[in-house]
């Protein structure tokens, strides 16, 4: 059984796509257009712990980055390094971010002398926050070039994923698939969506539900590996009929079901505060309850950051 308290969307995340069948399904989907290019069991996880050592005669600097997720496999006899990031929010510097880890591990295949070729990378910036990605995509994003000078520029991009916009009919595995599914399904609003995961895997439902901030959706889950969605879901949304608590989501993400809805949002919050905290402020409960719906459900995903009222007011404000 998954201990919701103790995950964070990211570790949601890295948590379902270390599963070989699922980084697989996904990757197929994203890089190869769907084509079973990349197989399951020819996965080798490598160790991405990569530690690149700058010395000069004055100082020693010792530059530690880890990847999230990174395999090696062979396609059409050549190995690559494949490897994903998962960002819930927006991350400006997320070019320079990869550029730096498949600079560093370039680095370190030249220093391994059995290395005839370099093995090339591929990096997966996968996003799931709900707004639309805003920042860099390029190098070039971050600055000025002379017209002249473009076509001398070395330029670096990113391969970004925005899971709202995922074609899922090119992901073959069912399960991975009815997970992309439901994380759509659920920034949407679209619980009747949910009905036709019709045997979800139970984990996987509850990762897609802390990665899109929709914790209600796990109250009432039944038990077993796997759920029937048509029960589970129609048991949820008995639940939210009782307490007058079943609305639709403001801009594709979970808003106002009502004003009880929103004041058990607010609620909820305060206890999980006050258990991380201690007691809070009169300045910070004001915010609280001045708070949008969108502001608390943001704040809801990043409840396991929390470590002080400022960190709160940064993002509620």
């Amino acid at each position: 059984m998954i201990l919701t308290n103790n995950l964070t969307p990211d570790s949601a995340c890295r948590t379902f796509l270390s599963n070989d069948i699922s980084f697989v399904s996904f990757s197929n989907a994203i890089l190869f257009d769907g084509k079973q290019v990349i197989h399951p069991e020819r996965l080798v996880r490598y160790e991405n712990d990569m530690s690149l050592i700058i010395d000069d005669t004055k100082s020693t600097e010792d530059k530690k980055r880890r990847r999230d997720i990174v395999v090696k496999t062979d396609v059409d006899g050549v190995y690559c390094l494949l490897s994903i990031e998962h960002q819930s929010t927006i991350d400006k510097n997320m070019v320079m971010r990869c550029g730096n880890y498949e600079m560093m591990e370039y680095l370190k295949q030249l220093k391994n002398k059995k290395n005839k070729r370099l093995g090339p990378q591929f990096t997966i910036v996968f996003y799931t926050e709900p707004k639309k990605w805003k920042g860099p995509l390029t190098l070039s994003d971050y600055l000025d070039i002379l017209e002249e000078l473009k076509k001398y520029f070395n330029d670096w991009k990113i391969i970004l994923v925005d899971v709202k916009e995922i074609d899922t009919s090119k992901i073959k595995d069912e399960q991975t698939r009815y997970f992309i599914e439901a994380i759509q399904e659920m920034y949407k609003g679209n619980y009747e969506g949910l009905h036709r995961r019709i045997k979800m895997n139970r984990d996987n439902f509850i990762y897609a539900a802390i990665i899109t901030g929709s914790l209600d959706l796990i109250r009432d889950l039944p038990e077993g590996d796997e759920i029937d969605m048509c029960e589970g879901m129609e048991r949820m949304a008995e639940g939210f009929r009782n307490e007058g608590r079943m609305q639709g989501r403001e801009q594709g993400i979970l808003v106002g079901r009502s004003e009880g809805k929103l004041e058990e949002k607010r609620s909820t919050l305060k206890e999980q505060l006050e258990i991380k905290l201690g007691t809070i402020s009169n300045n910070l409960e004001l915010q609280l309850t001045n708070a949008t719906l969108e502001k608390l459900n943001i704040l809801t995903r990043n409840i396991f950051n929390i470590t002080n009222e400022e960190d709160v007011l940064r993002i509620i404000n």
